[in-house]
């Protein structure tokens, strides 16, 4: 007897399906895997809702009898996923089955990275008990208006061939780069995924989202402070990491002005625990993430990091590649600009700006993440790769298009003034870094000055006022270390300033 879905669902609605992937019309082709009662929901809002920015033309099933879904085919079975995206130019994939086991979960949403396209799913069974699972779940912006250019997806297989197989350990997991990386990491199909951080419930979240459930009893999960030498240590010699991805950090600006000691603590003191016990465990290669606010310095944030990135060049040798990766800011990100944005808008309030003329460079959180996945297996002797992020952005056009798309086109914007720390346009580059390129395009090295005479008794040094919450000292140690940073002025200036727009460092 001839299998139905040879002759049936193979066939069923795909002109119809090939028609539609090909029409005019506004949103990201899409593909909702499942065709149950949750995806029904989402075929009939995305359907009658061009705004979420979604088009779906085809679903996939396991089920043979289901043919189609208020007139959306069923596509194939969940097998064919990669030939379907392929056949149909999916753009977008929903996962669409809340009640999915967990490990059946977790490699669907592995297959469904691995196609290139958009992927988004809707909240674990228990999660839907609590809201049903509406379209607006999966609700975006149109991100290449916002960025005024196409985000960007990376597929190296050199970064294949450094993870599969690979023992991984990502700091700052439950953060939004670190939890992005994990995510693009296990599609990579390593064979362990260690995430790490101090706060249990950014934890939770994490392995909630990875695996529809979160009993927070695996080893995978780790709590551990950076700061704490000899515990991070103890989590090294157990984990043997082959590869390390260090994203914990302090990195909200106005609160190191006024707490310099503890980003010293966490962003200095911190990485030099994680890249030493990671040296000591045996490690093959280290990569730090780092931010644009390293490059000629100005505020706490900005020197510890740079301070950070001179340390992973100190620590660099023949046993382990070590590198850093310097971008800007993240939309999507915790705390970031849209998320408050938003927020204020929803509240009825101004939006907060500091100058009608800050510009800032941003990125997705995902192609952020895939570049810093291409820049590792280039990282020999402590480099310093800074991705390219495109042409800055003024803030304040940025929020104007934003709240278009929300529907908010008048929308009102404050001015508080720049914060101490602050610029006006951040750059990606030391004025004296030599620029130089790398196999891929996207990604430019900058080759490092010699260290500072007496480096290692200088940071000691640092870290020791830092301990004694000495300011003065701390940020006079700063400037001895990183040269090209000239301190802000002293935090009783910046709590007004602070107090009048208390959002993260991008506005």
């Amino acid at each position: 007897m001839t299998d139905p879905r040879s002759t049936g669902r193979g066939r069923y609605g795909a002109k119809r399906a090939r028609l539609r992937a090909r029409q005019d019309g506004s949103g990201l082709t899409t593909l909702i895997v499942g065709a149950g009662s949750a995806a029904r929901t989402l075929v009939r809002d995305l359907r009658t809702c061009p705004d979420y920015g979604l088009r779906p033309i085809g679903l996939l099933d396991d089920d043979p009898g289901i043919r189609s879904v208020f007139g959306t085919p069923v596509l194939g079975t969940l097998a064919e996923l990669r030939s379907v995206v392929r056949e149909y130019q999916i753009q977008a994939i929903i996962i669409a089955i809340p009640s999915l086991p967990p490990a059946a979960h977790s490699r669907l949403i592995r297959a469904a990275t691995d196609t290139g396209a958009h992927v988004r799913y809707l909240p674990s069974f228990l999660s839907a008990l609590e809201r049903e699972a509406h379209a607006a779940d999966m609700r975006t912006v149109s991100l290449s208006d916002l960025l005024g250019r196409a985000e960007r997806r990376f597929l190296e297989p050199s970064v294949e061939a450094m993870l599969s197989g690979a023992r991984v350990l990502v700091t700052g997991a439950g953060g939004s780069i670190g939890s992005e990386l994990c995510r693009q990491i296990r599609s990579h199909d390593p064979a362990a995924l260690y995430m790490l951080d101090h706060d249990e419930s950014n934890m939770h979240t994490l392995q909630l989202e990875l695996n529809g459930r979160a009993l927070l009893d695996s080893d995978e999960i780790i709590i551990a402070d950076i700061r704490d030498e000899g515990r991070i240590r103890q989590v090294f010699r157990a984990t043997r990491p082959d590869v390390v991805f260090h994203a914990a950090a302090h990195k909200h600006l106005p609160l190191l002005e006024q707490h310099p000691g503890e980003g010293v603590k966490t962003n200095v003191l911190g990485t030099q625990n994680v890249v030493r016990a990671a040296a000591e465990a045996g490690t093959n290669r280290f990569l730090l993430i780092s931010t644009d606010k390293a490059a000629e310095p100005v505020s706490i944030l900005g020197a510890t990091k740079r301070l950070a990135e001179m340390i992973v060049q100190a620590n660099a040798d023949s046993k382990m590649r070590v590198c850093s990766v310097r971008f800007g800011n993240v939309l999507g990100s915790r705390g970031s600009l849209l998320a408050v944005v938003r927020a204020q808008i929803e509240r009825g309030e101004p939006v907060t700006v500091t100058d009608p003329d800050v510009t800032r460079f941003f990125m997705t959180v995902e192609e952020a993440v895939g570049l810093v996945l291409s820049a590792a297996p280039m990282g020999e002797f402590g480099e310093t790769f800074v991705l390219d992020m495109g042409e800055p952005v003024r803030i304040v056009d940025l929020v104007r298009r934003y709240a278009e798309q929300l529907r908010v086109p008048d929308v009102q914007i404050h001015f508080t003034g720049l914060r101490p720390g602050e610029k006006l346009h951040e750059t990606l580059f030391d004025e004296l870094e030599q620029r130089l390129p790398t196999v891929n395009p996207a990604i430019t090295a900058a080759r490092h000055r010699r260290l500072p005479d007496g480096f290692a008794s200088s940071l000691q040094r640092l870290c020791a006022a830092a301990a004694d919450g000495d300011d003065a000292q701390v940020r006079a140690l700063l400037g001895e270390l990183v040269p090209a940073y000239h301190p802000a002025p002293e935090p009783e200036t910046a709590t007004a300033l602070a107090m009048a727009s208390p959002y993260a460092d991008e506005f």
